[in-house]
């Protein structure tokens, strides 16, 4: 394959299952049409297995497909009737299940078909590439190579790419630039050894967790409160990821460890616990079959005791004690009290944590290039806010490393083999630098990968220890805000609120920002360095001014937002936001009001202020009224409706996507699958309208609204709601004042107003629900438990 752009126009997956289809599902998100291959129906449609597979992709959660219109790009077929399809895909992926002589048989069936520019690629989580290599021609070899997706596809950042001995280097370039921006990927090269790089790693983590909760006596439910967000990892903590991933597929990881690492010191941990090997027996797998190590009996949640085999009460939490331990910021001290404590719970955690220190500096050379990708690849892959090597060298990579071969030497470990020699140099202080990450193989630093795909982004994840200065150089900051010039003639404004939140600190630092790149430079961008783009309105702050009786500064808080919006979409130059996670209240505003927008396809967008008995007040009621009256052809009411309803309904869309269905997002704004790109392309959409001679709308241009008598429409329709009793009165009041602002108030149908006119409405009725003791329940309600109230 010569070393020449790869494009994907049509892609093809091997394999229906859970994994191939939901692969297939995050190919068509990305507009890649996808044939999807299954073997052929015994009875009716030979293709009726892939059909009922893309109809249950409509149906599982978390959605694998990001909009309502992505699946009708999967291509059903089957190996009997449709294999010349091949020939027309540049991208092959095998997602059959882990059976070597499977998918041999499958390489000699398929090969003949493949096109002379395809990339062919397994999926195996653990499989030898090499071994798989060795059923296809010798032509094809050189286009081939692993690549493991972990599941769920399209919200796992990590791809694993493994090359066989024959792949060539131009192949997976090609195949990580498009893994990369186009799927939206963290990439690791990983090399070919059992279960590559994070499965490895991650399984063997949650086989010494199992191991050492035994060890202790520690409950599931309490291993999964220690282990979960308390230890910087996912909610779904051990006992939980395993239901999430089938314990049938983690009992098969381990078995592909237990029969291809006979030579690991470990080797005696790769087994399945015996109370594991009778859940599959009786086909209690997890998550897919509503039963494994927790299940649900009516209302209460119940967890498999392992000794008697009963299922006991759920939701035991961890000691107070050991709770505190976790909550130190000093890692060295947290480290250090752990394993002085003698309380089990902490010993458990302490002995887990040293063991997959032990096992990650123990195989580091065998299964990765640096210690960079080890712990990219537990974030990325199993959701770790750190890595083995982050959380050991944070902590002190001397001391930890003495404490490790301390409890070698006194039997404490899962094995009596000693830490690596480089691992014990007493002059190391870590293994991430900024010079690079440690490579023992070459005793190296090894830097992050140079391929051009990584100049995209400008605020990479990167590791603890590596060093990164502030992005660009800072041109204005106040407590709400810092404004940074990304170095050719764009101006980026950060929020440094918690969660993003809207504070009058925010709202002034923009304008700030605002009159600073009108005289300087060429466009602005909104930009957050991690998600969330905003959570809204700072509610705290609200409340607050609410119970001071401070209804003057409440207003003029309202009227500087909705100033603020104003100003986004008036400005002299072009105005991009660049969104990733909730885009709520006023962040959605916000965006609404800018030129353009770049989102991150895990953008989850809505205007939710009817949630907290409020309606949005920062030109939100406004922009959408507008938008339906340029959008509609002679209907206004009938294109009205559906924006009503967002607004009322407090609607998120579950995707970028999805956000450009439901109209948050318009035609011409862009859908970007890599998060850490969004500055990039949000600076270069601003230097284009820039460069094509920008222009700011003309303010004060007036458009028709649907009047008195839409309203009436709209408020008929909630009558009806509320005597089925799918709404409250109180949501009836809501709805009914959402109403009168989008429809313009108490005016003649087709009445010609100006913005200035809605937002008007907009803080009248914002206002007035403001001062209503349910509106303020609700407020209480939601600051408290994180979740709205329907009173």
């Amino acid at each position: 394959m010569p070393d020449t752009k790869f494009f994907v126009r049509r892609a093809a997956v091997l394999g229906a299952g859970v994994m191939g289809a939901q692969i297939a599902a995050h190919l068509v998100d990305a507009r890649v049409p996808t044939v999807l291959f299954d073997l052929p129906a015994k009875e009716g449609d030979k293709s009726g297995i892939v059909r009922k597979a893309i109809e249950g992709l409509k149906k599982l959660q978390p959605a694998p497909l990001a909009g309502g219109e992505t699946a009708a790009l999967v291509q059903a077929a089957n190996y009997d009737e449709h294999l010349p399809l091949l020939a027309e895909c540049d991208l092959v992926i095998e997602a059959i299940a882990e059976r070597l002589d499977w998918k041999l048989d499958l390489y000699r069936k398929v090969a003949p078909h493949l096109g002379p520019q395809a990339i062919f690629a397994s999926n195996t989580s653990g499989l030898s590439i090499a071994s798989l290599a060795e059923a296809l021609p010798p032509e094809l070899r050189p286009r081939f190579c692993g690549v493991h997706f972990f599941n769920p596809p399209r919200y796992m950042h990590l791809a694993e790419i493994i090359p066989c001995g024959d792949s060539l280097p131009a192949v997976l370039d090609g195949l990580e630039r498009f893994l990369v921006t186009t799927l939206g990927k963290g990439v690791v090269r990983a090399k070919d050894t059992p279960n590559f790089v994070a499965n490895r790693l991650g399984v063997f983590s949650m086989l010494a967790t199992i191991a050492n909760a035994e060890k202790f006596g520690i409950r599931f439910d309490v291993v999964d409160d220690l282990t979960g967000p308390r230890l910087g990892r996912p909610k779904s903590a051990t006992f939980r990821t395993a239901d999430v991933v089938g314990l049938d597929t983690f009992a098969h990881v381990v078995k592909t460890m237990q029969e291809g690492l006979a030579q690991d010191p470990w080797h005696a941990l790769f087994r399945s616990p015996p109370w594991l090997a009778r859940l599959i027996e009786a086909g209690a797998l997890g998550a897919k079959t509503r039963s494994g190590i927790y299940r649900k009996k009516g209302d209460e949640l119940r967890v498999l005791d392992p000794v008697s085999g009963e299922y006991v009460e759920a939701g035991r939490k961890a000691d107070d004690g050991v709770v505190a331990i976790l909550k130190l910021e000093d890692p060295a001290e947290k480290l250090r009290q752990l394993r002085a404590s003698e309380h089990p719970q902490a010993q458990f955690l302490w002995s887990s944590l040293r063991d997959a220190f032990h096992y990650s500096a123990h195989h580091l050379q065998d299964i990765a290039h640096s210690a960079r990708d080890v712990d990219l690849a537990m974030r990325w892959g199993f959701g770790w806010k750190l890595g083995p090597f982050e959380i050991w060298q944070a902590a002190g990579w001397q001391q930890v490393a003495r404490w490790i071969e301390e409890d070698i030497g006194a039997g404490k470990a899962l094995a009596s083999v000693p830490l690596p020699a480089w691992a014990r140099d007493p002059e190391r202080k870590g293994v991430h630098f900024p010079a690079g990450s440690y490579d023992p193989a070459g005793d190296e630093l090894v830097g992050p990968s140079t391929l051009d795909v990584y100049r995209r982004q400008l605020s990479p994840d990167t590791v603890l220890g590596a060093g990164r200065a502030a992005l660009g150089e800072t041109v204005y900051e106040n407590p709400g805000v810092r404004a940074f010039s990304t170095g050719d003639g764009i101006l980026a404004v950060s929020f440094k609120t918690k969660a993003h939140s809207i504070s009058p600190d925010v709202l002034n630092g923009i304008n700030r920002a605002i009159e600073i790149a009108e005289e300087r430079f060429k466009g602005l961008v909104l930009w957050q360095p991690e998600p969330p783009f905003s959570v809204g309105a700072n509610l705290d702050s609200l409340r607050s001014a609410l119970a001071a009786g401070d209804w003057q500064g409440i207003e003029g808080i309202i009227s500087l937002f909705q100033k603020t919006s104003m100003r986004l979409r008036y400005s002299a130059i072009p105005t991009v936001a660049a969104t990733q996670g909730y885009v709520f209240g006023g962040g959605c505003e916000f965006m609404l009001h800018c030129d353009r927008t770049v989102a991150a396809l895990e953008s989850y967008v809505g205007l939710v202020e009817a949630g907290v008995g409020l309606l949005p007040a920062g030109g939100g009621c406004k922009e959408l009224a507008l938008r339906a009256a340029r959008e509609s052809k002679g209907d206004l009411f009938a294109s009205l409706k559906d924006y009503y309803m967002l607004i009322a309904t407090a609607k998120v869309a579950g995707s970028g996507i999805e956000a450009q269905e439901a109209g948050y997002l318009r035609p011409s704004d862009v859908v970007l699958f890599h998060s850490g790109e969004l500055l990039y392309v949000a600076k270069q959409q601003a230097l284009a309208l820039h460069e094509a001679g920008y222009r700011p709308p003309v303010p004060g241009r007036r458009f028709p609204v649907a009047g008195r008598t839409g309203a009436a429409s709209i408020k008929g329709q909630l009558v009806n709601m509320l005597e089925g009793h799918f709404i409250s009165r109180y949501d009836f009041e809501i709805g009914s004042r959402i109403a009168e602002v989008m429809t313009g108030g108490d005016v003649e149908p087709g009445t010609e107003v100006d913005e200035e006119w809605l937002l008007a409405l907009e803080r009248r009725h914002f206002i007035e629900l403001l001062g209503n003791s349910k509106t303020q329940e609700r407020i209480a309600h939601t600051l408290a438990t994180g979740k709205p109230l329907r009173n």
